[in-house]
């Protein structure tokens, strides 16, 4: 019995895991099997990870715009601020306003200044 070639669909297939961990260290490179596992792992960790960042930057700006409107006002605070900005319809997000905290410290305070009145 004559021996029969194999195909190129597994090896390629193969060959296309092995791209995607080709930075991997030790044997999560080079063995088909733990190649397959980690590839899995990092999808989810990536998956996982992307609403993680999202939550930690809003937890970040709402630190940085509290950390600024406290430094003028002990009475006054966050809440108080993104509750004003509500009422008043005042489209600013949390990203802009964290960003306007930190570059320019007396535009936020006129902001808030005009939502206190």
């Amino acid at each position: 019995m004559t021996r029969i070639r194999r195909g190129y669909i597994a090896r390629r297939r193969r060959t296309k895991i092995r791209l995607f961990a080709s930075t991997f260290r030790g044997a999560h490179s080079r063995l088909t099997r733990t190649i397959i596992q980690q590839k899995i792992r990092a999808l989810v960790s990536a998956h996982r990870d992307r609403d993680r960042q999202k939550r930690n930057f809003r937890r970040l700006w709402i630190t940085r715009i509290n950390a600024v409107i406290r430094e003028r006002g002990v009475s006054y605070s966050y809440s108080r601020l993104i509750h004003g900005l509500h009422k008043r319809r005042v489209l600013l997000n949390r990203k802009i306003l964290a960003q306007i905290a930190i570059l320019n410290k007396n535009c936020l305070y006129t902001i808030s200044n005009e939502i206190i009145k």
